[in-house]
């Protein structure tokens, strides 16, 4: 297990030393999608559903996910964010949303945890929201489609 970072020579979970590493700027692009029913499609971008503006709930609860990022995943280290950014774009056909999310920070650690989940939070928020009238709306693609920072350099999805 030498080669995975959260695991010590004997195969115990650890959290990542960073306390030797340079701070730098960090940056991180996750995307993902929810799609759904052409009906729920139109009860979201028509603005007709009870609880409110879905995709502006789902877009602050992305935001805010990422903040809360190493509450949710065990070995995370807490980051000081300077930009979370969540965008979600309605595609008529998929029929449902595209969401990204961009999360900046300088640190001694990178943020794709935090980017994956301000775009996992956005689209379990819209699930949430209308799930009353669609059940059978789906989760997926959520990916990791730009790193930038750190030692590793920069990764682009292809």
């Amino acid at each position: 297990m030498a080669d995975l970072t959260h695991f010590d020579a004997a195969g115990n979970a650890v959290m990542v030393d960073v306390s030797d590493k340079p701070e730098t700027a960090r940056v991180a692009i996750a995307e993902g999608h929810i799609s759904m029913s052409p009906q729920t499609f139109d009860i979201i971008t028509k603005g007709h559903t009870k609880k409110g503006d879905v995709m502006s709930v789902a877009q602050l609860a992305g935001i805010m996910g990422a903040k809360k990022t190493p509450d949710l995943i065990p070995l995370c280290h807490p980051l000081p964010l300077t930009k979370v950014a969540v965008e979600l774009q309605a595609d008529p056909g998929l029929p449902g949303l595209h969401i990204r999310a961009t999360v900046k920070t300088t640190g001694q650690t990178g943020v794709e945890m935090e980017a994956l989940t301000a775009v996992s939070v956005a689209a379990l928020t819209v699930f949430d929201m209308v799930k009353a009238v669609d059940k059978g709306m789906q989760i997926g693609g959520i990916r990791v489609v730009l790193k930038d920072g750190g030692k590793s350099g920069r990764y682009e999805a292809k």
